[in-house]
């Protein structure tokens, strides 16, 4: 009897935890950039991004499908930390990136969910470099 209180008593505990509708894979597969009141999109023909979360940490992997062979083409971008996640409040916490001024900064953005697709809004500043925009990213999940 005690064994069947445990099990159902598990069961209860873990039944009742939020869903972390965050973690998993997200390919990236659009892009907007918000500067001075002037919207563009990221041209990502030729490039595959894809964002991966578990339920502390983040990491992000973006490069050029030619396999890097054309020199004025080729692009490699990584990076992750850790993240916190209340509502609909994302914030990013970098840790590691392959562009180091982005390393110790943290971005925080509304998410947004559609479906099977992830909508991060947010703003990127970092005065020192003087980037000051709004981004809006969507992606959709593959796992």
């Amino acid at each position: 009897m005690k064994l069947a209180f445990c099990a159902f008593a598990l069961l209860f505990i873990t039944a009742c935890q939020p869903k972390n509708e965050l973690k998993g894979s997200w390919e990236l597969v659009a892009a907007q950039k918000i500067e001075a009141g002037k919207t563009t999109s990221d041209d990502l023909s030729g490039r595959k991004m894809i964002k991966i979360l578990n339920d502390t940490h983040f990491s992000f992997l973006n490069h050029d499908l030619k396999a890097g062979k054309d020199s004025s083409t080729a692009f490699f971008a990584g990076g992750g930390g850790t993240y916190t996640w209340q509502g609909d409040q994302y914030t990013e916490h970098v840790e590691y990136c392959s562009y180091r001024p982005y390393e110790g900064k943290s971005f925080q953005f509304t998410v947004e969910f559609r479906q099977d697709t992830l909508i991060q809004t947010g703003k990127e500043e970092i005065k020192e470099l003087g980037i000051n925009h709004t981004i809006v990213e969507k992606y959709i999940r593959v796992k």
